[in-house]
């Protein structure tokens, strides 16, 4: 995939609208909501498996998003995952803080054991905990830099099938055809809560237009922010100048800014 092909995706998924649902955690419902709103895609925040395979046989996408797992959720999330896979749909799995606790870690396993079409989006420390390795958290926020994180994303992409972006000051898309490189973003974005999960919801949006690699999303998300960091005094500003710019960003700003490279 190329700058090209990434800008016309974000013209294809406004111009399709398509229906993402997620199965995210109460921090960040609102912010991810908003996220695909601003971006063109209608979000729905469904938790309830009496409705779960209707959503999945009309939805584009599942996100699963396991910030404030509990036993009454986990079940559920495995229930979706069950009906995406029934309905052929792709999976995107944000393993918030994978390596902190067991419970996350099993868990996070489990799903991207059972989803037949995955993308996992996650910090490098989720993703190397994820995939085995030793790796270093706090709660949910990353202390092992995305470059290391590589190889792990590498084994999860053969170990489950699935396509990987690892996010971080530079950030990682691998595949089974290629590792990706971007260094859009801006240093105040890990000061916003939920942005990771925007970034896993943004990456259900493209999914459900076709777009299951994570480049797209990975781009747009890192552009929009460089561009709305620039606008902003601070955190709470770059939230709002965030949305505004997602909803502005044109294609042509898309291939001017964005810095991508295979590696």
């Amino acid at each position: 995939m190329d700058k090209n092909q990434i800008a016309a995706s974000l013209q294809t998924l406004r111009d399709s609208k398509p229906l993402v649902v997620n199965i995210t955690n109460y921090v960040v419902m609102n912010n991810t909501a908003n996220a695909l709103l601003s971006i063109g895609a209608s979000p729905i925040m469904a938790h309830s498996a009496q409705e779960m395979a209707e959503m999945m046989s009309f939805a584009g996408s599942l996100v699963i998003n396991i910030g404030t797992l509990d036993s009454v959720w986990i079940p559920r999330m495995l229930f979706a995952v069950e009906q995406a896979n029934i309905n052929g749909k792709t999976v995107i799995l944000d393993p918030v803080g994978c390596g902190a606790s067991t419970l996350r870690t099993e868990v996070s396993r489990q799903i991207a054991e059972q989803a037949d079409q995955l993308i996992i989006r996650g910090n490098a420390s989720e993703i190397i905990a994820l995939a085995g390795e030793q790796a270093q958290s706090k709660g949910v926020d990353a202390l092992d830099s995305s470059d290391s994180a590589v190889n792990a994303a590498k084994f999860c992409v053969e170990h489950y099938g699935a396509n990987v972006v690892i996010s971080g000051a530079s950030d990682y898309v691998v595949t089974q055809q290629a590792t990706y490189k971007l260094d859009n973003g801006h240093q105040m974005m890990p000061y916003v809560t939920g942005m990771g999960c925007s970034h896993t919801a943004i990456t259900g949006a493209f999914a459900a237009i076709g777009e299951v690699t994570g480049l797209a999303a990975t781009a747009i998300l890192g552009v929009a922010g460089e561009i709305a960091a620039e606008k902003s005094a601070g955190p709470g500003s770059l939230q709002m100048n965030l949305l505004d710019t997602l909803y502005q960003l044109d294609t042509d700003t898309v291939l001017s800014r964005l810095k991508l490279q295979i590696v």
